[in-house]
């Protein structure tokens, strides 16, 4: 194995290639998409996915809701976005209830659009993750391998794969593909 080095060159993500994308599988989803980005965000969190649940992170030697760290990471200054496609599991609305803090601040946004079916997270603007696992725990969360979906997807800090992902998102959440898409009806 040659050194390890993320998109950027550095050890940071642990990506094996000076390539600017890596393929990452299964278990590493969290290791590098969640614990080594989304836990260390310093501006901005930007998720898409079909369905959103109540993911569990590992921290401190104990298993906790996302919303916990989104709480946390609000009260600091960074930005979160969630556009999903179907409503949020009963779980994640249950905790996000007892977050008013989380669910009251305007750095933490929320929009369901039903045809939402993309899968990304780009963090403060400089990583991208795009790929099969949704914003759940069989997905990007911590779950043993026995109980996690088999995933596959790309991590890169390349600008324009950045930008395309960031201005598709945007194109969605600005809400300018809305009019004539047939299930406005059911959006909120």
């Amino acid at each position: 194995m040659g050194r390890r080095r993320d998109c950027a060159g550095d050890s940071k993500t642990g990506l094996e290639s000076p390539l600017p994308v890596r393929i990452i599988t299964d278990d590493e989803h969290y290791s590098i998409v969640i614990e080594e980005q989304v836990l260390h965000a310093e501006q901005s969190i930007v998720i898409a996915t079909a369905n959103v649940k109540d993911l569990h992170v590992k921290r401190r030697g104990r298993y906790r809701s996302i919303l916990v760290e989104f709480q946390a990471l609000v009260e600091r200054g960074v930005s979160i976005r969630i556009l999903h496609g179907a409503p949020p599991s009963r779980p994640f609305l249950e905790s996000l209830e007892k977050r008013p803090g989380l669910s009251t601040n305007s750095r933490f946004e929320m929009m369901y659009c039903p045809r939402t079916h993309f899968k990304m997270v780009l963090v403060d603007g400089g990583f991208l993750y795009v790929g099969s696992a949704n914003f759940t725990g069989a997905g990007l969360g911590v779950k043993n391998r026995t109980r996690r979906n088999h995933e596959a997807g790309i991590v890169t800090r390349q600008p324009d794969l950045i930008r395309t992902y960031a201005d598709y998102f945007e194109t969605i959440w600005s809400t300018s593909l809305c009019e004539g898409c047939g299930r406005r009806d059911v959006c909120y």
